[in-house]
């Protein structure tokens, strides 16, 4: 991975982790029983900055929708008209992303970050987008660099403007017909991996399609040259919500909130953001892992472990959402179980000796 140096002088609160490791301890079970969640409490204790640390209350699924010149290369078989009426199915409550939020009491934000199509005003539509459609990868760069930069700055103040209306945790999701082809020539270019080895089916494709995928890809990577930049990585081979992902992840850093990431677009943009700025792993839960196998790829290169492992593979942040309950009760279990003292059992030290 190339990272720059960190751009952010946020140094999470290890003494807190610290703190809810040796608060665990105490904490009526064996030490260590309760495995992950244990991790995870500590880190959202470093996060917060203090032991134990809050509940997540108002969870949000940031949805970041694009369309892709790269369609155009055949790499699916559906047409981008499918984006649009996609993310008008998100605003109306029909899709998989909006029952899986019900059920975990989230909202959900939708991002125009590059729909073809325009889409109507909504009051859960943010309409940032910079251009209507990439550029076709395989052919030319997917955004100017500034382009790039713009819809990274616009998912950090997305985050911002959610922490100041109380919402304190974020999940991203994604939608754009084609994107899982972006997303691997990102994974690709910044871990160096072959991009048969981070290259999928995708939404089910056939194997003619797969190959005709994968070689598209490789043409991107001929075309862009070998990466140094992150963000030039980003414009040249990425996509509007890979784009605005990678900036809800450094807006999470900047607002001290953790960031709940889906599959492999989720992670693609996460590989970015900590290209920029590796302390924002600090703040990055894992959801899933997808069968997509670029996200394995990121997960093992950045050293994530995913919360959940059932063989999605949909996008929109499912797996994000279905995350969140385990985050909160990661945080519950230091606020509400009893120590050893309190509930007068017997420490094993304790009880060993009784015994003896």
């Amino acid at each position: 991975m190339n990272a720059r140096p960190a751009e952010s002088s946020v140094t999470l609160g290890e003494a807190a982790r610290e703190a809810a490791r040796r608060h665990h301890a105490r904490l009526t079970k064996p030490v260590g029983s309760l495995g992950f969640l244990e991790e995870l409490g500590g880190q959202l204790a470093a996060i917060a900055g203090q032991e134990p640390p809050p509940v997540p209350r108002r969870p949000t699924v940031v949805v970041a929708a694009c369309d892709h010149g790269v369609v155009d290369e055949g790499v699916t078989p559906w047409p981008r008209s499918v984006t649009a009426q996609m993310v008008r199915n998100f605003l109306e409550g029909g899709a998989a992303i909006n029952v899986l939020a019900r059920e975990v009491g989230a909202s959900v934000v939708v991002v125009d970050a590059g729909v073809e199509h325009p889409l109507p005003p909504h009051p859960s539509l943010l309409d940032l987008h910079v251009r209507r459609l990439t550029g076709n990868i395989a052919r030319e760069p997917a955004l100017t660099v500034d382009e790039a930069a713009a819809l990274v700055a616009h998912g950090r103040a997305i985050v911002a403007s959610l922490r100041a209306n109380g919402i304190d945790l974020i999940a991203t999701g994604d939608m754009g017909i084609g994107n899982t082809t972006p997303s691997s020539a990102v994974i690709a270019a910044l871990t160096g991996r072959d991009p048969r080895a981070v290259t999928g089916r995708g939404t089910g494709i056939d194997d003619e399609r797969l190959a005709r995928k994968v070689a598209t890809i490789e043409q991107a990577l001929r075309r862009s040259g070998p990466p140094s930049d992150p963000l030039r990585v980003l414009a040249e081979l990425g996509g509007g919500e890979i784009a605005v992902i990678a900036g809800l992840v450094l807006g999470a850093l900047d607002q001290r909130i953790p960031v709940i990431v889906d599959g492999v677009i989720s992670l693609a943009g996460t590989l970015v953001a900590a290209s920029l700025n590796p302390a924002t792993l600090g703040v990055v839960v894992a959801g899933h892992r997808s069968v997509e196998p670029g996200a394995g790829v990121v997960l093992e290169t950045l050293g994530l472990r995913p919360l959940l492992d059932l063989d999605l593979r949909l996008g929109e942040g499912t797996g994000a959402a279905l995350a969140v309950p385990l985050v909160r009760a990661a945080a519950r279990l230091l606020h509400e179980m009893a120590e050893f003292d309190q509930a007068g059992v017997d420490t094993l030290d304790a009880g060993a000796s009784a015994r003896s």
